[in-house]
């Protein structure tokens, strides 16, 4: 049986990212590199994914966040971000939405590490919350009377 994170072509999430990593050869590919590094410091059991034809993406009972790369930014998206407490306001695009929140990091800027750190686990628990209020399905309810 093959893993079930591998891809059909045989490399894994991890090595899709990485190869993303040093395929961007610039600061883009050094700030996606930091971003993981601080999500793993975060939530050292997160799962990578990859999808969307390209998409890295951190996961821990459902995703947390993807990790695209345009010209000018890496973009951090929040699948739940809405629902998260922003104190430092790291959140600076996808602000109108009534679910995700994202993260523009330009050239230049500092990431805040400890800050977003806390994004990290504030959805990971949201996420586990929220796996938790969904109960599993019991089985066919008797009909029968007694």
């Amino acid at each position: 049986m093959t893993d079930p994170t591998e891809h059909p072509d045989g490399f894994t999430p991890s090595q899709r990212i990485d190869a993303r990593i040093r395929d961007l050869g610039d600061w883009r590919g050094d700030t996606l590199a930091q971003v993981r590094a601080l999500i793993h410091e975060a939530q050292p059991d997160v799962i990578e994914e990859w999808k969307w034809r390209g998409v890295p993406v951190w996961s821990h009972d459902g995703i947390l966040c993807t990790g695209e790369t345009y010209k000018s930014v890496v973009k951090l998206t929040f699948a739940k971000g809405a629902s998260l407490d922003d104190p430092t306001g790291l959140f600076n695009a996808s602000l109108d939405g009534n679910t995700r929140r994202a993260i523009d990091i330009r050239e230049d800027d500092a990431i805040d590490a400890d800050a977003l750190k806390a994004l990290i686990r504030a959805a990971a628990a949201l996420n586990a919350t929220s796996r938790k209020r969904k109960a599993p399905a019991r089985g066919p309810r008797s009909t029968s009377s007694r």
